[in-house]
């Protein structure tokens, strides 16, 4: 098959939403066929994350639709192009949140791929330099560049290794740049798909770990999951004992939350990092930030060697997500329960069932 640019192209299963809002359903996708610098994956896990929902959902108005999500993929390699030299046949992979970028600017001179002054092509909804329209994870099969795939170690299963490319490397990016590690107090706030990883990632850095979560539901995790103390945020207490107590304080939660309150649990110098992506602008008094000259700031996920980076830190250390495996005709149900906040923590799609 040809598409409309003469690319050739090889039809793979995926389960895809026609429509914003719409149900995610069985169909099929084209991918083009292996060129030389390319491997095919195939995929064997997919994980699902909160902005998979959003993208369905047109929440942020740049949806393209038909859409097949998932930027969490783990697989095996089973085709390699003729200039391939990083993968062979059977190696375990894996694909992030990109899948190329210009790889020339400023930012991908310096390996911030995710920053690329020209914009990255993401894993899905965007527009492959080949000229197709990108599909996720949520198929049997992706095509990428070797240069944004990744090596998944062994010693970790591809299903718990499969949000680390989202989740992951959203939190390990901000703990490594600001040197989370044995004397230094992190907090992450909301203990969810990535404020999980982010408990276990902090603690084999040897920080200081503390939850932040609205109440202590979760508690038993928290601790469980490697964090030395869990506070409930709804209890005013918690801001009066922790002022001016942590360095980093990462913040994963998408809801709209008093800034000012958490700038105020910073030391000297400390970083309030937003991981989350709430609707609404984040309001801030400059005071908050003068005194004690607080950082207000933001991050994403990593560039391609740091991502590769925190793969082999996981693997070194044991790590990988806590997951509950749905078979692909359970995805629309996900869906609805992770709006309810009912997985812990986080779903992965088994691709052998679509």
């Amino acid at each position: 098959m040809f598409h409309k640019d003469m690319t050739a192209t090889v039809d793979y299963a995926a389960y895809a939403a026609a429509t914003p809002k719409g149900p995610l359903e069985r169909t099929t996708v084209p991918r083009r066929e292996v060129g030389e610098h390319d491997v095919l994956i195939e995929i064997k896990y997919s994980g699902i994350c909160h902005s998979d929902i959003h993208q369905v959902n047109d929440d942020w108005g740049s949806s393209k639709f038909p859409m097949v999500p998932g930027h969490e993929i783990a697989g095996i390699v089973t085709e390699v192009g003729s200039a391939v030299t990083k993968f062979t046949v059977g190696d375990r992979a894996g694909v992030g949140c990109m899948v190329d970028s210009c790889r020339e600017c400023e930012a991908c001179q310096a390996g911030q791929e995710p920053h690329c002054l020209k914009g990255n092509t993401p894993t899905y909804n965007g527009t492959g330099k080949d000229g197709l329209p990108t599909y996720g994870g949520y198929s049997t099969h992706v095509v990428v560049t070797e240069d944004f795939a990744l090596r998944i170690p062994e010693g970790i299963g591809l299903d718990v290794a499969a949000p680390l490319l989202c989740a992951g490397i959203t939190l390990y990016s901000p703990l490594a740049r600001y040197a989370a590690g044995p004397g230094k107090r992190v907090a992450i706030v909301g203990m969810g798909g990535l404020g999980h990883v982010g408990v276990k990632i902090a603690r084999a850095m040897g920080a200081e770990v503390t939850v932040l979560s609205q109440s202590l539901s979760k508690k038993e995790d928290g601790l469980r999951l490697g964090a030395h103390e869990y506070y409930a945020t709804k209890d005013k207490q918690t801001f009066k004992d922790l002022r001016n107590y942590f360095d980093l304080i990462l913040n994963t939660v998408s809801a709209d939350l008093d800034a000012n309150r958490f700038l105020s649990l910073l030391r000297l110098d400390g970083a309030l990092v937003q991981l989350g992506l709430p609707e609404t602008p984040i309001a801030v008094n400059a005071f908050a930030l003068a005194r004690g000259r607080r950082t207000l700031t933001g991050s994403l996920f990593g560039g391609i060697a740091e991502t590769q980076e925190m793969l082999d830190f996981c693997a070194r250390n044991g790590i990988g997500a806590e997951v509950e495996v749905i078979a692909a005709d359970q995805i629309n149900e996900a869906y609805e329960r992770t709006l309810a906040s009912d997985v812990r923590y986080r779903f992965v799609i088994d691709t052998s069932t679509i």
